[in-house]
This record gives C-alpha cells, structure tokens and sequence, in this order.
C-alpha cells in the first residue's frame, strides 16, 4: 500500500534517465509532428499519442528500455500504460522532454 503511494505521487528512487540512454534505452517522443519539429531530445523517436497503438510495430524489442516524453507528462503518463498494456517491458515516463533533456 506505501510503495503503491509512493510510485503513485513520485516519490522514492529517481529514475537514472542518463544511465538508461548508456545501456540502450529508446527515447520515444509522442508529441505531434509539428511540436517534435519545433525542438526534441537528439535520437528521440517521434510517434504522436493518437498514432502510437498503430505503429507499435516501430518497436520491435520489447524487452528494450523505452522513455517516453511528451510536453509536459500527461501524453507520456498515457503512453507507457499503452506500452505495458501490449507487453513492453520496462518502461519509464520520462515526462515533459525539455526537463527529460536537462536529465540526460
């Protein structure tokens, strides 16, 4: 029930965005075209929230680390609950991508 808390409002161990990128992660941008196109995190894959479910085949390693980021962490936060949903692994909301570059 704490642990639950916890992850639930953030609280706990930080997630080592930059010691994930070093060992292979994917960051996955689900912003739209236009946004992604104005600035994003070099190497970041651009696949928008409403199109994400119908190019999951995009991402083929399911066991492959996968940080999503999006504005502000609300598209992300729905991102990686489609992730896990279809069977992904290890997913991390790396929320809004300009905090998430400022991690890396």
């Amino acid at each position: 029930m704490i642990s639950t808390l916890k992850t639930l409002f953030g609280i706990g161990p930080k997630t080592d965005y930059k010691q994930l990128v070093k060992n292979g992660a994917l960051i996955l941008d689900v912003r739209s075209k236009g946004e992604y196109d104005g600035g994003h995190i070099k190497g970041a894959i651009n696949i928008p929230i409403d199109q994400l479910r119908n190019n999951l085949n995009k991402l083929k390693d399911r066991n492959q680390p996968i940080i999503t980021c999006c504005a502000s962490g609300m598209r992300s936060s729905t991102a990686k609950s489609l992730l896990t949903g279809s069977g992904y692994k290890e997913v991390y909301n790396g929320g809004g991508w300009m905090s998430l570059r400022n991690q890396l």
